[in-house]
């Protein structure tokens, strides 16, 4: 295999390009890619567990380290290489790791780091099985944790210990999209040594990119919009050559939590339309989110870059756009909001996001059912919301489903 070579020339890409000069639509499209001695044009998919050596004295080399090459798809696989590639050329990132599933990068993430006698702080509004990894999990191998509201800068910096070796937020968080000031938080972090993680699944790194911001450490589940077509499962953890070198990579090795090269080549081939979806889904968001305001019936809508959105100016300091999940409140409770979910057509019912359908869920009794009712009500999760990931189809033909919803939500 032959990684890609750099190249200077822009108007003419080699196709062995390492694609580290050129721009984010084409990194997506050419990134990563390594071919073989067949020179495919499209990425290679290897469905191999093991890698035949030329001698015993290269796999000893192979095994201890001396020799670069591929040894068992659990440790590293060529297509999961070139996922791995694209995704850090994307984010922007030194490394990058790929998981089965993203909570396999949050869990992965945080244990690969942690120790006994070490202390967490991490936002309160999450989604339900990150808040188990924090509140469950970790406790059970003596890592204490605090919740705070991520929102509140000075939260931060109050839940800080002597032994606090770790920050961990989404922003935007699930459901509610509650924003977390990326460069303020990190601030903090730095000034204590801990090392900030952050779950950037809502906004993509189309939308918003971490690390730029002063972030050590970012995650994915994959299985949203980097997929985007409701097909396989994966994640993605990124950060510094010292952290996936030092931590990740050698916990991901001896636990196994390693995606499968099929499911990497999904999201690989996945990856070259990232931009347009996320483009066309924020644009239908965006207006949608404007037109259920309107609608009798509804409480409120949450959408970054309304101008109502009660963290506005956050928003507009870290995002690019607005992303495709839409919190709608209605009028009626859970009722109401049943009835909302069984009065659409083309929106399906499902508590998966970023996909190319467009989806809905009430996360009080899925996501985030888990919730005490008083946490879910701190959070803002109420029986009457809902919980819209906005796709590919036609605007008119989404907002027709949405208002026949609304009218049987009142009904």
């Amino acid at each position: 295999m032959r990684r890609e070579k750099r190249v200077t020339n822009p108007k003419s890409i080699d196709p062995e390009a390492d694609c580290e000069d050129f721009a984010m639509a084409t990194r997506l499209v050419h990134g990563g890619t390594l071919r073989s001695q067949f020179n495919e044009t499209s990425e290679a998919l290897f469905l191999t567990q093991g890698y035949v050596y030329d001698s015993a004295e290269q796999a000893e080399r192979r095994f201890k380290n001396e020799e670069p090459g591929y040894q068992y798809s659990r440790f590293s696989n060529p297509t999961v290489t070139m996922f791995e590639e694209r995704m850090r050329l994307l984010e922007g990132a030194e490394e990058s790791r790929a998981t089965a599933t993203g909570m396999a990068a949050v869990t992965s993430a945080l244990l690969c780091y942690l120790k006994a006698g070490d202390h967490v702080v991490a936002s309160a509004a999450m989604f339900g099985s990150c808040r188990y990894v924090v509140e469950d999990l970790c406790p059970r191998f003596g890592i204490s944790a605090t919740l705070v509201d991520g929102s509140n800068v000075d939260a931060w910096e109050e839940a800080v210990r002597p032994n606090t070796k770790l920050f961990f937020f989404e922003t935007p968080a699930n459901p509610t999209l509650a924003l977390v000031d990326i460069a303020a938080v990190s601030a903090i972090a730095k000034r204590i040594g801990a090392v900030t993680v952050v779950d950037n699944v809502f906004a993509t790194p189309m939308l918003q990119r971490p690390i730029e911001h002063g972030a050590d450490v970012v995650v994915y589940s994959a299985t949203k919009h980097i997929d985007g077509q409701g097909r396989c499962l994966g994640g993605v953890v990124l950060g510094s050559k010292e952290y996936i070198n030092d931590h990740l990579h050698t916990f991901i090795r001896q636990t196994g939590p390693s995606i499968s090269p099929f499911n990497a080549w999904v999201m690989l081939k996945s990856l070259e339309t990232l931009a347009l979806r996320v483009r066309a889904q924020c644009d239908t968001a965006a207006r949608l989110a404007d037109h259920l305001v309107g609608l009798s019936g509804v409480q409120r809508v949450l959408y970054p870059t309304r101008a109502d959105f009660p963290q506005a100016e956050v928003a507009k300091k870290q995002m690019k756009g607005g992303g495709q999940v839409v919190p709608v409140y209605l009028d009626g409770g859970k009722e109401a909001a049943f009835k909302f979910l069984n009065g659409l057509k083309i929106i399906k019912i499902s508590n998966n996001l970023g996909d190319a359908k467009s989806l809905v869920t009430h996360p009080a009794t899925t996501t985030h059912q888990r919730l005490t009712p008083d946490a879910r009500a701190e959070l803002g999760i109420t029986d009457g919301m809902v919980r819209l990931s906005i796709g590919l189809e036609d605007p008119d033909d989404l907002a027709a489903d949405l208002e026949r919803a609304v009218r049987a939500a009142r009904s």
